[in-house]
């Protein structure tokens, strides 16, 4: 599902402000015991990463777009089935470097959470093949989500 939102933005020691994708479960992404199959569950983080990122919305050249994924690391907390409403994606940003940054996400709804995961994102320079710097405007798209891990 393409429907996106955020939580309203931190002030004065409210939570940090959370990019929001509504991920859909479909008949197709369950597995044999009718759980949304592991796998599926790292596309609900891809569908919200690009919608976090911009991708599809880029005027000025203000997305993302040359990033490659270092690491991804999951914890699986609890099962998914399949259900009418959506779940939530929630996605923010733990740590900004000068070439990467790494993100932070729960799969949840408003009783549990069931997945919480971490990617590590590069710079990537597809001409070059080379690491590239983030540049300030993308520095500053990751500052508005910024709530340091720990």
């Amino acid at each position: 599902m393409t429907k996106t939102g955020t939580t309203g933005r931190a002030e004065h020691g409210d939570p940090p402000r959370r990019h929001v994708h509504f991920a859909q479960i479909r008949f197709a992404d369950l597995d044999p015991l009718n759980h949304v199959n592991n796998v599926r569950m790292l596309t609900y983080l891809e569908d919200a990463r690009v919608s976090f990122l911009r991708w599809d919305v880029d005027p000025d050249g203000a997305g993302f777009g040359g990033v490659v994924v270092a690491r991804q690391e999951v914890d699986y907390l609890r099962p998914l089935l399949l259900r009418r409403d959506p779940v939530r994606v929630e996605t923010w940003v733990t740590e900004v470097r000068n070439a990467s940054f790494t993100l932070a996400y729960e799969i949840r709804d408003d009783e549990h959470v069931y997945l919480r995961a971490t990617t590590v994102l590069v710079g990537f320079d597809a001409e070059t093949q080379r690491v590239r710097r983030l540049d300030d405007r993308q520095r500053a798209h990751l500052a508005e989500y910024l709530a340091p891990a720990g």
